[in-house]
């Protein structure tokens, strides 16, 4: 979950972390009101777009209606906090370096938009605990654009941050910017923390960061929610694309990108969901099929232990119940033990009495075939 700025700041505060003094607004602020008006959305940008405002006496209620009516929501929550003008703003961050399955360290002399395209982030490995993680803290930070003493201060930062996100259970955490203030202290004027949902039984899910990110699901999305997996509608796709688990969905959204077919959707298991799940995935998927631009549906799974009959009977039982509109084309790719008394050559003839022309179990031709279908 992606937590809301204002939800993200709190958490920060928990910590002992200073962030500016402010107030969550649902309704128009005072018009005396002064300081910096924010929006408080789930997607970056927000500068950008004209929703964030730096506001004095009497201007608040009307730059707050013109920024709530850019979202076309005349509730939407904003954050109204005290006006900072720091001696310096920086770059500090902190996320899970899924490769090295640890924390990574991002620092950069010069904060603000689109410091991550800048090319001066400094970055190396953090553990938190480690006997030394101060001295590694600094050995990344201390370098030309930032004085030994501010790298010094930075240093014991990062590593407070990164206990908190070992904490919190937080995949990222990004200050952008980080104020220095005259003197000397440093103050977070942005917190973006997306915690890992895995975790989310351990903690309590902010009202607010939950109810933006309910806000923002399509009508489809939160029917696949409601059903027990999650679905995340893809712009510009031409496929239809069913698969279970994060991993193997990766896997095909870049197979199916590479061959100029990209997928419409993007499906994976949510946490706590029911067993099966296919019959719905297919029903959804293929609701996304009848749109003029989807112009096929595939369906590809690995089984490692579970039977392959079964599998292949509860798919070709949905897709006797409802045929597809629009060619699908599926894969399986079954281990050993999946294979347990019956054969690949079996669930292809299965599968063929239902429509299914061939049964991959190489992905790569799967997506070769699909591309071949949408082309035509």
């Amino acid at each position: 979950m992606r937590l809301a700025e204002h939800d993200g700041k709190t958490l920060l505060r928990q910590h002992g972390i200073a962030t500016p003094a402010g107030r969550l607004l649902t309704g128009l602020p005072e018009a005396a009101a002064d300081g910096v008006l924010k929006a408080q959305l789930l997607a970056g940008g927000r500068g950008k777009r004209g929703l964030v405002r730096r506001v004095a006496t009497g201007d608040a209620p009307a730059a707050a209606a013109a920024m709530r009516e850019i979202l076309g929501d005349a509730a939407a929550p904003l954050l109204l906090e005290e006006a900072v003008a720091p001696a310096r703003e920086v770059y500090l961050a902190l996320r899970i370096d899924g490769t090295a399955q640890g924390i990574e360290l991002l620092c950069s002399p010069d904060g603000g938009v689109e410091v991550e395209a800048a090319g001066s982030l400094l970055r190396g490995p953090l553990e938190p605990e480690a006997a030394g993680a101060l001295e590694d803290a600094h050995a990344i930070i201390l370098r030309p654009g930032f004085p030994p003493a501010l790298a010094a201060r930075l240093a014991r930062l990062a590593v407070r941050l990164a206990r908190v996100m070992r904490a919190e259970d937080l995949d990222l955490l990004e200050i952008n910017p980080l104020a220095v203030l005259p003197d000397g202290r440093l103050l977070a004027l942005d917190a973006k923390a997306v915690r890992d949902d895995s975790a989310g039984f351990r903690h309590a899910a902010p009202a607010l960061s939950a109810g933006l990110e309910a806000a923002a699901l399509t009508p489809l999305e939160r029917r696949a929610r409601a059903l027990g997996f999650q679905l995340v509608e893809l712009p510009g796709g031409t496929v239809a694309m069913i698969t279970a688990g994060a991993g193997l969905g990766m896997l095909m959204l870049d197979l199916l990108a590479d061959a100029g077919c990209p997928a419409a959707c993007f499906m994976d298991n949510a946490n706590g969901g029911p067993a099966e799940t296919m019959p719905d995935r297919l029903a959804l998927a293929f609701e996304l099929a009848e749109r003029p631009e989807v112009k096929a549906v595939m369906f590809f799974t690995t089984l490692a232990s579970r039977g392959l009959q079964a599998r292949v009977a509860a798919l070709a039982a949905a897709l006797r119940a409802r045929p597809p509109q629009k060619p699908f084309l599926a894969g399986i790719a079954a281990g050993h033990a999946a294979l347990r008394g019956y054969s690949m050559a079996e669930a292809a003839a299965a599968l063929a009495e239902v429509g299914v022309a061939a049964l991959h179990d190489d992905p790569h031709a799967l997506v070769r075939a699909v591309a071949a279908a949408a082309a035509r």
